[in-house]
């Protein structure tokens, strides 16, 4: 933890971890730093963080807005607010101060929690739901669910006239410079993010790279550290706003969508996911082995893994990237480090000898950590809604844990091949299919409705989702966009920045 007290200002300052600051924290280091702004940064209906500001004119000022927050209009910012009474409360989260690295007046950040006219949380919001299925699986279970995603996006740059050390098209994965031109923005988001709050484990330029008339496009990716899952959505939806903010400063497009281009490695947003519990990692025993924990967890998963995409693959062009041979999942199972399922058990260090010691020749101590472990959920992509998607995950989890048909769901559909592979073909077609549109996505949600109101989503929630999905009147889609390089292409720029 001290790396991070060090990397984060507010927390170095303060000698606190950001989950121990509170008002009288935050209020203090405004003072004593002499900073002019204060912004509540809230999620709207589009999936954006948005921002109110305050220029802080007086004590008083500061206390009043970090103590009761502020009214904000409701029905302007997310579905099913009735603009008839459509005030809502926004209150910071202290936890989420962070200072603004673009704003030139000091400026800081928080994230906040919309309440509603009575004073109780929105049930609604995607935040609240996400904190209270984490609240409901700890209550239930005794397990806290941890999550890590893995943020892909494509960066938009000037075609390189010269054509010096061209990118290799679907071969630049963890490519280095020359051969890749945007690491340096790679780098300078990730210091920004972890600057801001962020866990990062690591970062690295991906399989894709695009070359048009107009552009070189390469793909990247940086993966986060295994958090408590609020946080872990947190960071994401940083993240997401600090690299938009820094693409903009260097003058090019960056896009989180599914899909830039057919034939051409599609951007996912895949979650990594742990129980911890007394501080261990429940998804392996002591011998490095996947726990029955860890299969019933699987077990969820996948038996609503075909609702869960009504969360994490949210517009048309999410069914472009589910198709076979891409590293994208269109079937539901799971294997041990294969590609080619929905839900992955990862290579981890399970069953090692002391490598470090071997590669190097000289005595190394290895330090007491967690097993990292995951279990990773493959279908997601960047048009994720980052906090229903995980809410939907831990629901999940919890209903495998309680549940003993998860087992046999779990045995059932776990696989040892490739099933993309030639001579797999039945195999493949006998076990369960994703949606391959929005309108099949929806459809499955209502057939699961009772199960996520169960696990404490509203029912205006579900609906909107439902309705969202349907309007897209995406059924026909592929059909329609197959071999036509211009309807796609027009269809791909309308869900860009989705």
């Amino acid at each position: 933890m001290k790396s991070l007290i060090e990397r984060n200002p507010l927390a170095k300052a303060l000698g606190k971890l950001t989950s121990e600051f509170t008002k009288e924290d935050i209020k203090k280091y405004i003072i004593d730093n002499n900073i002019e702004m204060v912004n509540f940064r809230h999620m709207g209906r589009d999936g954006r963080l948005k921002s109110l500001n305050f220029y802080i004119n007086s004590e008083a000022q500061l206390d009043k807005i970090l103590s009761i927050g502020e009214r904000v209009d409701g029905s302007s910012l997310l579905e099913a607010i009735d603009a008839g009474s459509s005030d809502l409360y926004v209150i910071p989260r202290y936890s989420t101060a962070f200072i603004d690295p673009f704003s030139e007046i000091p400026t800081i950040n928080m994230l906040c929690y919309y309440y509603t006219n009575e004073g109780q949380i929105l049930a609604s919001s995607p935040e609240a739901t996400l904190k209270n299925a984490a609240e409901k699986i700890k209550k239930d279970t005794g397990y806290e669910f941890y999550a890590l995603g893995e943020l892909e996006y494509y960066l938009f740059g000037p075609k390189d006239e010269n054509k010096l050390f061209p990118a290799v098209e679907q071969g630049s994965y963890q490519d280095s410079a020359p051969f890749t031109k945007w690491n340096d923005f790679r780098d300078e988001a990730m210091q920004l993010i972890t600057m801001c709050g962020g866990n990062i484990k690591y970062g690295h330029s991906e399989v894709g790279a695009i070359h048009t008339d107009e552009y070189d496009m390469e793909q990247h990716e940086i993966e986060f550290s295994p958090v408590p899952v609020v946080e872990a959505a947190d960071q994401l939806n940083i993240a997401k706003w600090i690299m938009r903010n820094l693409a903009n400063q260097y003058g090019v497009n960056i896009s989180f969508a599914p899909k830039i281009m057919v034939g051409h490695a599609g951007s996912g947003l895949h979650f990594h996911t742990m129980l911890v519990k007394d501080g261990k990692n429940a998804f392996v025993n002591k011998e490095g082995e996947l726990t029955e924990t860890a299969r019933r967890a699987v077990g969820g998963y996948l038996k609503f893994a075909q609702s869960l995409t009504a969360f994490g693959n949210t517009v048309p062009t999410s069914y472009l990237r589910l198709v076979p041979h891409q590293e994208a999942p269109t079937n539901v199972c799971w294997g041990e480090r294969n590609r080619s399922g929905l839900v992955r058990i990862p290579l981890g260090w399970r069953n090692v000898r002391n490598m470090a010691e071997e590669a190097n020749g000289v005595k190394v101590d290895i330090p007491a950590f967690i097993n990292p472990q995951t279990v990773e959920f493959r279908a997601p992509d960047g048009s994720a809604n980052i906090y229903l998607t995980l809410a939907g995950l831990v629901t999940a989890a919890r209903w495998g844990l309680l549940n003993n048909e998860s087992l046999d769901i779990a045995e059932k559909l776990a696989i040892k091949v490739n099933i993309f592979a030639h001579g797999n073909e039945k195999f493949q077609e006998s076990l369960p299919q994703l949606p391959q549109s929005c309108a099949t996505s929806a459809d499955f949600l209502e057939r699961d409705k009772q199960f996520y109101l169960e696990g404490g989503f509203s029912p205006s929630l579900i609906d909107n989702v439902v309705k969202k999905l349907k309007k897209y009147d995406d059924a026909k889609l592929s059909e329609i966009v197959f071999g036509d390089k211009a309807a796609t292409a027009q269809v791909v720029e309308k869900y860009l920045h989705s």
